[in-house]
């Protein structure tokens, strides 16, 4: 669980509780009327920054000195610079495993398997199968995540669908398996038993999940590329890359130290030189080719530089084949510093919100609203959306409402369990859908993505809260507290 900071003793006002938050969602507003898709370059950034300046200046006005707000943005930063670092990571494996032949390899083996009718479903049931067993959204995103967006590039199918379907997919997985750390951290911010908080989430996840699969498949690929386009997309990756079977192995290595449980980032940087090595033996040609024109370097430093500027600048196609260039320049770690600019902006906002006692003082307001089980529910569930969307984390979206909350739960007679699933069900689920969100932003660099394109097609990750809604409003699966009770002394 991240570290959080005490909030100020003192309670802040309504009118400037809400004040920056007026502020936030006007600039953002504003910002993408300006700038549509492309504000996440720059333009939120900027937004962000001002707003948590906004807070501090709230908090100067309640009492709360300015450095202190300032440590809290240091302090969100900081809580960051893990998931950062996988980020960082993710950029130098993707680069590397063009140059070595892995994502082609991904490319012209996948579309051999995989039927343009039923990709988009498909490539949903594979993400959650994946991530069920290794517990890890991000993991599958940067894996079989860049494979499949590979493929559905050769069918000519949309990005933003397919996109949608990993991010489906992976959420659900992520989400239901007990080697997640965001299953893990509802659990224990609520106190409950890990597989019995499983379990309970089975009511809502499963309904929103097969109806997301239902609607991937009626999708189908309408307009997908003709065999005959596949063919040459075929021909011309055999041109470029020595191609075969064993340039899966990179893949099949950082799946297996993701369900050995083995740290992200190591995991992904020893994937990447694993990547690197694939590189060295099968794609020396490449290596040199990515290196360009260096006069005076013999050809082993020509590869060593082509190896190199892969990992930091990704792979850079030239084959004259315009589509599969597009397809395949991307990687590196440079690929990765805008969405690490948005991701520090929005931890500071959050991290400043959190110190001067804005989000604590917005749950206070929220509770104020609660008369009975569905209110309750739905106040849970836009507490978490809310605070994905100004704290930037979805790990501080689940463990401040979820010891906040904990207390209403059982004083109105409902098992906690049923708030670990509503945690999961809104936090875990919905952070993939914010641009400036850690999650959003990792998805949308790791796919190529932008967040608001694929998010109407993340189907499971909009429907799971709705179905929590809806179960709430009709008192369906809400556990009561004496329910648990009874089986914890049976």
């Amino acid at each position: 669980m991240n570290p959080t900071i005490d909030p100020p003793e003192q309670e802040l006002p309504t009118h400037l509780t809400l004040l920056p938050i007026v502020f936030l969602v006007a600039c953002l507003a504003l910002s993408v009327y300006l700038f549509g898709a492309d504000s996440s370059y720059g333009a939120n950034q900027i937004v962000l920054i001002l707003t948590a300046c906004v807070a501090g200046l709230v908090g100067m006005r309640a009492g709360v000195p300015w450095k202190a707000a300032q440590d809290g943005m240091i302090h969100g930063i900081a809580i960051g610079l893990g998931p950062v670092m996988i980020l960082l990571s993710v950029g130098m494996l993707i680069g590397s495993w063009i140059l070595s032949g892995t994502v082609p390899a991904m490319i012209y083996y996948g579309v051999q398997i995989l039927d343009p009718s039923v990709f988009y479903a498909a490539s949903a049931a594979i993400c959650a199968i994946v991530a069920v067993s290794i517990g890890s959204s991000w993991t599958v995103a940067g894996t079989l995540g860049v494979g499949l967006m590979g493929i559905a590039g050769s069918f000519d199918l949309s990005p933003a669908i397919t996109a949608g379907a990993i991010v489906s997919g992976a959420y659900f997985g992520d989400k239901m398996s007990p080697m997640s750390d965001t299953t893990n951290l509802a659990s224990a911010a609520t106190g409950v038993d890990l597989f019995d908080h499983i379990r309970h989430m089975l009511w809502t996840t499963v309904p929103a999940f097969t109806i997301a699969l239902i609607c991937f498949a009626l999708i189908g690929g309408e307009g997908a590329a003709t065999p005959e386009e596949i063919q040459s997309l075929q021909a011309s990756l055999q041109v470029e890359f020595n191609l075969g079977l064993h340039l899966l192995i990179p893949l099949l290595v950082m799946l297996f130290l993701a369900w050995r449980r083995f740290p992200a980032f190591p995991a992904i940087v020893i994937s990447s030189l694993v990547g690197i090595v694939f590189a060295l033996v099968f794609q020396p040609k490449a290596a040199i080719a990515l290196a360009g024109d260096s006069a005076g370097f013999s050809q082993a430093m020509l590869l060593a530089k082509g190896l190199w500027i892969s990992l930091f600048d990704g792979y850079t196609a030239n084959s004259g084949n315009e589509f599969l260039d597009a397809l395949l320049s991307k990687g590196g770690m440079s690929s990765m510093l805008n969405t690490v600019w948005l991701i520090f902006s929005a931890l500071a906002l959050g991290g400043a919100l959190e110190r001067v006692g804005i989000l604590q003082r917005l749950l206070q307001l929220a509770l104020r609203g609660v008369h009975g089980t569905a209110s309750l529910v739905a106040t849970t569930v836009g507490t978490c959306i809310g605070a994905n969307i100004l704290a930037a984390d979805q790990f501080i979206s689940v463990a401040i409402p979820g010891r906040m909350y904990a207390e209403e739960y059982e004083r109105r007679g409902l098992s906690k369990l049923n708030l670990s699933r509503t945690l999961e069900d809104s936090a875990t689920i919905t952070s993939a859908l914010i641009p400036w969100n850690t999650c959003g932003a990792y998805m949308s660099a790791t796919l190529g993505v932008a967040t608001f394109s694929y998010a109407p097609f993340a189907i499971f990750n909009y429907l799971c809260p709705l179905v929590a809604l809806v179960y709430a409003a009709f008192n369906i699966a809400q556990k009561p507290l004496a329910a648990e009770s009874e089986a914890a002394t049976s």
